[in-house]
């Protein structure tokens, strides 16, 4: 259906030109009881979103949109593992991998034997290398673990490997490399002892050009050093859908892990791509880490749209993008734990509902997902909120703070939590020229004091969010992650998107291997543009 045309989309509009004029200020002076109705917690997590720029009205219109764009029957058929990934023929259970019961998603169609299975296998590699008793190649124990992967292979595992490392294995080191550019991976592998290291390839198809590339040079420089291509077989472990390729690289089959084309790669970190996260923080935590996922996956299944985390948050992204205009959206962590997680958002939001065109194959009548970005708050807070407080843009934002730090000093987190509900007050509520010229009166002559007046004056009217977390434990975390895909299920839903295919990323990859063979070889550069000739010609020369 063309959501723009239902009456819930009309009655949205027509109540979005009667709020344009209010302020939020105004809003708050208005309704004493506002944190109240617009506020949210569940299992751990509180969700204050009072300072949007809506009213209760607002919300009961919204999910009333839901209810029209028939987000239920699309919940229930992914639940039931229909093939609603229609573009790739595929189901989308990537629920079932923190299930703790089986059947699931039905007896017919029960995946639960083997996720649980391999599961198990997982805790029992990753127990061996954490006690100590995997060995390498000459007798010695590992202990350093490189996961070598790209986008959904790397970004979440590294991500909460990151914002778990006060519980991680402390004589173990665990490393991500992702990136094709060799600055990455030599000055790693230059700290590292080959006796003692273990590789964990992380690819879908084993053919991923940069993480098989990287791989490859993994597998020369433990050869070279160790002297014997049998090492491989005691530095390697892949997770892969195609075993076969892996075991021809050298890797033994029972250090082969599945992956399954019903989990999409920035959805499976709760899968075998996990496993350098769960050798970190061990399987207990991990499997905290899943029980928090399967709560907040029941939190959405069953709770009503007005009191539902995942869809309240996805239908305020739709009313910034597609009522108040919004283009961005900021990700913004009060917590150093918690660096990683706006690239992880990148990837989960953008990879997922960066479309203009619809699972009917139809372009779409509205604006999909907006640019997300972000950084560490209190960084950002000295960096570019200047441009949120008074660029002129409006830029919707996510708040994000734990309460409790994972690593307390004295005075610290008080400091860290009073600049975040500052940062998210002075957007919201700004300064007045008239509060301006009352703190500025007596200090200086009037006349430099009108000089200097619209420089001390803030708009506000910035609508956030903020997301507080008790404390930044596999369970919370689990449950956020949780919630933020199911917030992007839900927006894929009401925008008529398949939000789990990625051929945008698919085409880059395909124009990249075309042009790799031209950077060596002159005469095949003829048949690109004239930029990338140009590009190649420049190119090969220094590489000369």
């Amino acid at each position: 259906m063309n959501i723009t045309a239902s009456a819930s989309w009309k009655a949205i509009e027509a109540h979005r030109l009667s709020l344009s004029p209010v302020h939020l200020r105004q809003f708050f002076a208005n309704d004493p009881g506002r944190v109240a109705s617009l506020s949210l917690s569940y299992d751990g997590i509180y969700y204050d979103f009072s300072k949007q720029r809506i009213d209760s009205t607002t919300l009961a219109l919204l999910v009333a949109l839901a209810h029209e764009a028939r987000l239920d029957e699309l919940t229930s058929r992914m639940f039931s593992g229909e093939k609603i990934n229609a573009s790739e023929d595929r189901s989308v259970l990537h629920v079932a991998l923190r299930r703790s019961i089986s059947p699931f998603p039905s007896t017919d169609l029960d995946v639960m034997p083997e996720v649980i299975a391999t599961r198990q296998r997982m805790a029992a590699f990753a127990d061996r290398i954490r006690s100590g008793q995997a060995l390498g190649f000459t007798g010695m124990p590992i202990r350093h673990v490189v996961n070598i992967g790209i986008g959904g292979s790397d970004l979440g595992p590294k991500m909460l490997d990151y914002a778990l490392r006060s519980i991680s294995h402390p004589a173990l080191g665990v490393h991500y490399v992702s990136n094709l550019d060799g600055a990455q991976l030599a000055p790693l592998l230059q700290t590292l002892d080959p006796r003692t290291t273990l590789f964990l390839v992380a690819s879908k198809t084993f053919t991923t050009q940069e993480t098989m590339l990287n791989a490859q040079t993994a597998r020369d420089w433990l050869v070279a050093n160790l002297g014997d291509a049998a090492a491989v077989s005691r530095h390697f472990a892949a997770l892969t859908a195609k075993p076969e390729r892996a075991v021809k690289f050298g890797i033994m089959a029972d250090a082969v892990f599945p992956l399954w084309d019903w989990v999409g790669g920035r959805f499976s970190l709760w899968s075998a791509v996990g496993l350098a996260l769960m050798i970190a923080i061990g399987p207990h935590a991990f499997a905290d880490l899943l029980a928090g996922a399967e709560r907040m996956d029941e939190h959405f299944r069953s709770t009503p749209y007005e009191r539902n985390l995942p869809v309240v948050m996805a239908l305020i992204g739709i009313w910034n993008t597609n009522f108040l205009g919004a283009t961005s959206n900021a990700v913004l962590p009060y917590n150093e734990s918690l660096k990683y997680f706006p690239s992880f958002l990148q990837q989960l939001e953008m990879e997922s509902n960066g479309k203009s065109v619809g699972s009917d194959g139809q372009p779409l009548a509205c604006a999909s997902n907006p640019i997300v970005w972000g950084e560490l708050g209190n960084n950002g807070q000295h960096a570019f909120f200047q441009l949120l407080h008074q660029g002129g843009r409006l830029v919707p934002c996510d708040f994000i703070a734990a309460v409790r730090s994972d690593y307390p000093l004295p005075g610290h987190q008080e400091a860290l939590l009073a600049n975040c509900f500052a940062q998210s007050a002075a957007l919201a509520f700004g300064k007045t020229a008239e509060e301006a010229r009352s703190e500025l009166q007596g200090t200086m002559p009037a006349t430099a004091l009108e000089s200097l007046l619209p420089h001390k004056v803030f708009a506000g009217n910035q609508p956030s969010s903020t997301l507080l977390l008790s404390r930044l434990d596999p369970q919370t975390l689990g449950a956020l992650i949780a919630l933020y895909e199911h917030k992007v299920f839900v927006q894929g839903a009401i925008w008529g998107l398949n939000s789990f295919d990625q051929w945008g990323v698919e085409l880059g990859k395909a124009v990249a291997s075309s042009i790799l063979p031209a950077i060596a070889n002159p005469p095949l550069a003829e048949k690109f543009d004239a930029s990338t000739q140009g590009l190649l010609a420049f190119s090969r020369q220094h590489l000369a």
